[in-house]
This record gives C-alpha cells, sequence and structure tokens, in this order.
C-alpha cells in the first residue's frame, strides 16, 4: 500500500470514530430527555408528598393535645391528692373528737351544767373542724342502715338480726372518709347476716 493510501484509509477510520462518537452523544442526549418526568407526574408525587406531610403533623398535633390534656390531669391530680396522707392523720383527730363526745354521759335535764358545757364546748368544735375539712374536700359519711359496699366499708364482723336486712350496715365504728371523692379510710363496719327482713 502506497503512503498516499495509508493517508486516505487513516482519515476514513477517523471519520467513523467520530460519527460514532456524534452518533452515542446524540443518543445520549435522546434517552436523558425521554428520562424527565412529565409536568402531570411530577405535580402528583408533590400532592401525595403534602398529602403524607399532612397527616404525620395532624397525628403529631392530636399526640401532642393527648400529652397536654394528661398531664394537665396528673398535675390536677397531684395537687388534689398531694395531701393524702396528711388527710390520714387529720381525720384521725376528728374521730378522737367524735370518740370524746361520744363518751360524755347522755344529755338529761339533771345533768351538772360543767358537764352541758363540756358537750357544747365539744360539738362546737366537732362542728368547726367538719366544716374546714369540707371545705378542702374531705367529708365523712355515716353508713349506719346502708347496704354494705366493700368499696366504702371494712366488715369487722357479721352478726344475726332480726331488726335488719341481710348486708345491712348495723353499727359504724367510724364513718366512711373520702378526699375530693377519692375513698381516703373506709369505715369500720358491723354487718347484719340473716333475719327476718333478709327476702325485703
Amino acid at each position: 500500500m502506497t503512503t498516499e493510501q495509508e493517508l486516505h484509509a487513516e482519515q476514513a477510520d477517523m471519520s467513523g470514530k467520530e460519527a460514532e462518537q456524534t452518533g452515542n452523544g446524540q443518543d445520549t442526549e435522546s434517552h436523558r430527555t425521554d428520562g424527565h418526568e412529565s409536568p402531570e407526574a411530577r405535580i402528583a408525587e408533590l400532592e401525595a408528598q403534602v398529602a403524607e406531610f399532612r397527616d404525620k403533623w395532624m397525628r403529631a398535633e392530636a399526640e401532642m393535645q393527648n400529652l397536654r390534656t394528661r398531664s394537665k390531669r396528673e398535675v390536677e391530680d397531684a395537687r388534689q391528692y398531694a395531701v393524702q396522707k396528711f388527710a390520714k392523720d387529720v381525720v384521725e383527730a376528728a374521730e378522737n373528737l367524735q370518740r370524746g363526745l361520744a363518751s360524755l354521759p347522755a344529755k338529761s335535764d339533771t345533768e351538772d351544767s360543767l358537764i352541758g358545757k363540756l358537750r357544747e364546748g365539744f360539738e362546737s368544735t366537732e362542728r368547726s373542724f367538719l366544716g374546714i375539712l369540707e371545705r378542702n374536700g374531705i367529708t365523712c359519711q355515716h353508713p349506719v342502715g346502708q347496704a354494705f359496699d366493700a368499696n366504702l366499708h371494712q366488715a369487722m364482723a357479721e352478726q344475726p338480726s332480726d331488726d335488719h336486712a341481710d348486708g345491712t350496715v348495723m353499727q359504724a365504728w367510724t364513718p366512711t372518709w373520702t378526699l375530693h371523692g377519692r375513698l381516703l379510710k373506709p369505715a369500720m363496719v358491723v354487718v347484719a347476716k340473716g333475719g327476718n327482713k333478709a327476702g325485703e
């Protein structure tokens, strides 16, 4: 092969490579163009993301609202019942006052004036003390004559009785004490068992 022929062959080979490279570039550009999403598809994708974020935000907001409500309730409970131990000690004093009043002789026209004044003083002190307790959410309930309730009463004994229906509190050694409606101290009671009124 002559030198001139070799030159023509090299030029033809280079032209072929350039054409191939140009063709590859056009194919790549065409592929890139085809790979783009249409505006409608992009909008649908963004709308789906917005809906997902909105759902997550609403769930988080609901959880925060539940947390705020729960925290407020716990703070309120802590405020109301933080004095529960102290309240139990206070009602012990109230019960002792009631026992002192009950230990006095029955009122009579012939009783000594000193006994009468002592009774009046006890009664006045008891009324004042119970009023203070009630203003602070502590109340007492005397259960005599009521049906026995294990949530409010503690049975210390059962006694047969013809005058009380079966399961009725016939005697209470102490009242039921509650703090803002929550049981503070159950009543110590004697419960009737059997009797003529049991079926009534």
